[in-house]
């Protein structure tokens, strides 16, 4: 049996008083779209975040390509973020650089590749995620909402990366972009092999491109699995998120 490519084990987060996580535990494995759902404030992204290494949890482990992030090293954990891409739910693109600009920076930062292959790089990774070649010379005021994703995503996938992070990918876009979005999200993780992991509220996401999700609430993961699965199980919660019968799915 494979190992989980991220393992989360009885995880406790909490900000002063507040209890964001009690003890929740899940899985990805590798090769899947691993989805984060769950209300305002549920603690989806804010476990996200831990797993990205941007925020600290109190007790338990998180697991992410074999190193515990509890006690990871300055150079593991600078190895690591190279085996990963973030995509944030703005785009988090810098506003004074041009697309290409903005790819090249990870270049830049962790490699010591010419400027030739650079600049090669940038055109392929452009073109992969459907942008025009022209979009590399463009600022982020220039693009439309779906660019901006584009283009973002086309920053995250630079490196290579093992694991795609994706916050609220499809917020903000029209229902035609959406599908889009999550068709080229599809095709990207089966041409290059990609384990991807994010937070949405989309439940067409959920319904159409999702291999299995977790669904928070109450402080805890409310449910894990694939939906038909989830959909088997006895909540309150399940009921009221997905309205099961919109589904087709009896309770």
């Amino acid at each position: 049996m494979t190992m989980p490519i991220i393992e989360v084990r009885d995880v406790v987060t909490s900000f002063g008083a507040n209890i964001i996580h009690d003890r929740i535990s899940c899985t990805v494995n590798h090769n899947e779209i691993y989805a984060l759902l769950g209300g305002s404030g549920s603690g989806k992204s804010t476990l996200l975040r831990e797993m990205i290494l941007l925020q600290r949890f109190q007790s338990g482990t998180i697991n992410v390509l074999g190193y515990d992030l509890e006690n990871i090293t300055p150079a593991d954990a600078q190895n690591l973020r190279r085996q990963w891409g973030v995509l944030f739910q703005s785009g988090a693109l810098y506003s004074s650089l041009t697309v290409g600009e903005n790819i090249a920076i990870l270049y830049k930062e962790y490699t010591d590749l010419p400027h030739s292959m650079i600049d090669e790089l940038i055109a392929l990774k452009i073109d992969l995620v459907g942008l025009p070649a022209h979009a590399r010379y463009l600022y982020p005021s220039e693009l439309s909402g779906g660019m901006i994703k584009r283009a973002a995503l086309a920053r995250a996938l630079a490196l290579d990366p093992k694991l795609l992070f994706l916050d609220e990918p499809t917020s903000g876009l029209d229902p035609l972009s959406s599908r889009q979005f999550d068709a080229l999200i599809r095709q990207l993780r089966d041409l290059l092999g990609l384990t991807v992991i994010m937070v949405t509220h989309d439940l067409d996401t959920i319904h159409h491109i999702v291999d299995r999700f977790a669904l928070l609430g109450e402080k805890k993961i409310i449910a894990e699995g694939t939906l038909e699965e989830v959909f088997a199980q006895d909540h309150p919660l399940i009921d009221y998120f997905f309205q099961k019968g919109s589904y087709g799915i009896k309770s």
